[in-house]
């Protein structure tokens, strides 16, 4: 393995771009450095030169604000091109415990945490501005045929540097993609007892996960996957949990059943779920009026049609379990990325993204550390609504988003000793909703919880999803807030 580690690092060092690129001061893992201790005298001259033209742009740059945004992979990135004409100073805090697509067939065999959703934020945020760029993101943008056989030629046509999307790739760059790529495959042919499926595999997690495995650390290979792709040097992409490790994401239902893993909770194929005993039924009542009276205000689900399989009772509390063993209680708490609580600290606004709400935001809010920095800024906290329901949230109101929002981030259903009693205006003091969304809007309960500051954002009509943000309106919006906070101050 050493051997296999060292030789890559030798085609790597030759292939230049990693030469230029002046390794990241937050990392400190012999083997990230190892690639540029391997780099000619004359490479370490331009990667000074690289690191400081960096240093100029980030000092250009600090009059934008700086945001921190919570979300997942996938209703975030429409708003991601608009977002960077606004401002590039911006960590994006995504979750690592998705399980399904090519990220599943990925995590079976080689294990470790899922990258999925830090890719697709990774290709949204990728310098367009080139023809070798778009071709680069085009590159690890594609994905396999869904046909088994089909998916497996095109994949050794790559790795063999023989596709067509390799044109317009220079060879530095095409060297380097190529090499993890390679070593991926290296790895998938050292389990000889499991058999990789190919099928509508992303190439852009194939390099990912080779970059991961040869790293050891989920950090640098997302540093490297920056590089390669030329995102800012100013926007960051976090997983929440930095992790070399599989996680696996639970939800509690009101009922008490049990359901393990994400997919399963948001996209179910055919629904199996743990149902665990764990109250008694007049226990269990009690709990689900507890949950109605969270709401504040009943109301019956909208009269339109649903493209999903309702779960049979509302949603308690997402978790982590334990991967490990046959006890699916085994709650276990990973800790956050200490890098994530470092922006948090600072930013000039924190937003809670669109999305699934339980599966893609409230994994990043439930860590210990969270909350409590959270609730101790000052500066903007933005909610931003979903335009439609899904499987997770059907029959909330706004106000139900928020009660979901304030229960992850003050860990208030899980051990009680790690659990915070902050109010919910504490976490949001501001709300934004799309123009003609279903979502019940109830303006006097969310007054009541502290949060007055609603604002209705224009919203376009999408085939697939239905209502949702229109890109320019929502930044501006966003931005507005920020400026509005930062003239009271001013004011102060």
């Amino acid at each position: 393995m050493a051997d296999s580690k060292f030789g890559l690092i030798a085609q790597c060092s030759k292939a230049y771009p990693l030469a230029f690129l002046p390794p990241p001061t937050c990392l400190k893992r012999r083997s990230v450095l190892r690639t540029w201790w391997c780099s000619p005298r004359s490479d370490w001259s331009m990667a000074t030169q690289n690191s400081s033209r960096s240093v100029a742009s980030s000092s250009a740059n600090n009059h934008h604000p700086s945001m921190l945004v919570f979300s997942g992979g996938t209703a975030f990135n429409g708003v991601v091109e608009e977002l960077k004409k606004l401002t590039t100073r911006v960590a994006h805090v995504l979750p690592v415990s998705d399980d399904g697509g090519s990220t599943a067939e990925i995590v079976r065999v080689l294990g470790g945490p899922a990258v999925g959703d830090i890719r697709s934020r990774c290709l949204r945020l990728s310098d367009e501005s080139t023809l070798e760029a778009l071709a680069v993101r085009r590159l690890l943008g594609h994905r396999l045929p869904l046909d088994g056989k089909e998916a497996k030629s095109e994949w050794y046509n790559i790795v063999e540097g023989e596709h067509t999307l390799w044109k317009g790739v220079s060879i530095p760059y095409r060297e380097t993609i190529r090499a993890f790529l390679v070593y991926f495959q290296n790895q998938i042919l050292r389990r000889a007892n499991e058999s990789f499926c190919f099928s509508n595999g992303s190439i852009g997690n194939f390099f990912f996960a080779g970059a991961r495995i040869f790293f050891d650390s989920l950090d640098p290979a997302i540093f490297l996957f920056s590089r390669v792709s030329d995102i800012p040097t100013e926007s960051l992409v976090l997983p929440v949990i930095s992790t070399n490790d599989r996680l696996t994401l639970g939800c509690e239902l009101w009922d008490g059943t049990i359901i393990r893993g994400q997919n399963e909770i948001s996209h179910p194929a055919v629904g199996l779920v743990q149902h665990v005993d764990k109250v008694s039924p007049s226990k269990k009542s009690a709990l689900h009026d507890q949950s109605q009276h969270s709401e504040n205000q009943p109301h019956e689900p909208a009269q339109h049609p649903i493209p999903f399989s309702m779960l049979h009772s509302k949603i308690k509390r997402i978790f982590y379990m334990s991967s490990e063993g046959r006890n699916l209680l085994h709650e276990v708490f990973p800790s956050v990325n200490p890098r994530v609580l470092e922006q948090l600290s600072k930013v000039d606004c924190i937003v809670y993204a669109m999305g699934s709400l339980f599966t893609s935001v409230c994994p990043s809010l439930v860590l210990r550390g969270i909350g409590e920095i959270i609730s101790s800024r000052s500066c903007p906290k933005v909610l931003l609504l979903n335009g439609s329901y899904d499987r997770e949230t059907i029959g909330l109101s706004a106000t139900g988003f928020v009660t979901a929002i304030t229960d992850a981030l003050n860990r208030t259903y899980g051990d009680p000793e790690r659990c915070l009693k902050n109010a919910p205006s504490h976490y949001i003091n501001a709300l934004l909703v799309p123009r003609g969304g279903q979502i019940p809007v109830d303006c006097s309960y969310l007054e009541a919880l502290g949060i007055s500051h609603v604002i209705t954002v224009d919203s376009i009509e999408d085939p697939k999803v239905g209502i949702i943000f229109d890109p320019k309106s929502l930044s501006q919006a966003l931005a507005d807030l920020i400026l509005q906070r930062k003239l009271q101050f001013t004011k102060i």
